[in-house]
């Protein structure tokens, strides 16, 4: 606030309270501050505003005038400020977040909306996403993906625990196929694929043996970048899929899709929230953090 919008303000608190110590009770300054205010917008100006009394304080007509034009405006000042702290104090607005397709604890569902019913001045706009670009140059307040895929100067906050990664198919398919007792009997199996962009190549099936971490070089009959037709393709008896365990409960639980390989299955780093390294993260990005948090339970950490 400049100088002369502060005199202002001390002279509407003069104005309303009719006196020069109620004004500087109701600031939170002394009675002497607001008198040398008042003197030097009185100067400032060439016109006394105020009437002193040994009893009262009044406005003069050239006071009452101003008293009148400036009040509004200075009542829409601080509604706007009032406004522009709450919004930073306040989770409110629109969240744009970029999600990883196989992120499956954090799109199932419950998580986004027991966020949404806490924080219903949050708008969220999520764009279900296996594409690596730059959120910030995209226009996202965050995004969510497997964690050795994240840009280093981000700063990542983890929405699942470590993954494992499940080669399943239906029972159907075992019936008529059988079951690969190792991952090199794949290449002599029906299989179907995933890719996360259309211009590049099919998922890495990878496994483990003893410590050592590789992969099969699967040539699969069916590919596609949607998950959701994958698993789908896989429950019809199209052939053996791998995928994070998390996207497979459901219908491993019920026995629509039975594990195999399952000695060779690797375990690696899950699924994070990330966003750019900033002093101040906005509220509505921060009340999801805490969020994932509580609904994991994970302390807070300083940052």
């Amino acid at each position: 606030m400049s100088a002369d919008l502060a005199a202002l303000a001390v002279f509407r608190a003069v104005a309303e309270t009719r006196g020069f110590r109620a004004a500087a009770d109701r600031l939170g300054v002394t009675r002497s501050a607001v008198s040398q205010t008042i003197r030097k917008l009185e100067a400032r100006m060439g016109v006394a505003l105020i009437r002193r009394t040994t009893r009262s304080v009044s406005l003069t007509e050239a006071g009452e005038g101003l008293y009148q034009s400036i009040s509004p405006a200075l009542m829409e000042i601080e509604a706007a400020v009032a406004a522009t702290t709450d919004l930073h104090d306040r989770p409110r607005g629109h969240l744009r977040l970029a999600v990883s397709s196989i992120a499956e604890r954090f799109i199932s569902g419950p998580l986004l909306a027991s966020f949404a019913a806490a924080h219903p001045d949050v708008t969220l706009d999520l764009v279900i996403t296996d594409e690596e670009f730059d959120i910030v140059a995209a226009g996202f307040d965050a995004g969510v993906r497997l964690g050795d895929v994240i840009e280093q100067d981000m700063i990542a906050v983890p929405v699942s625990g470590q993954q494992i990664e499940r080669a399943a198919c239906a029972p159907t398919y075992v019936e008529t196929f059988g079951t690969p007792r190792h991952p090199r009997d794949l290449i002599n199996h029906r299989c179907v694929g995933w890719r996360r962009a259309p211009e590049v190549s099919a998922h890495r099936w990878e496994f483990i043996e003893n410590g050592r971490e590789f992969n099969v070089a699967v040539d699969p009959e069916i590919t596609t970048n949607d998950l959701r037709l994958m698993i789908r393709l896989t429950l019809a008896g199209a052939g053996i899929t791998i995928a994070p365990e998390d996207c497979l409960r459901p219908w491993l639980d019920t026995g629509e899709l039975v594990g195999v390989l399952t000695d060779f299955a690797p375990t690696y780093p899950g699924f994070f929230i990330y966003y750019p390294s900033r002093r101040h993260v906005a509220p509505k990005l921060r009340a999801l953090i805490d969020h994932v948090r509580l609904q994991h339970g994970w302390e807070r950490d300083a940052g």
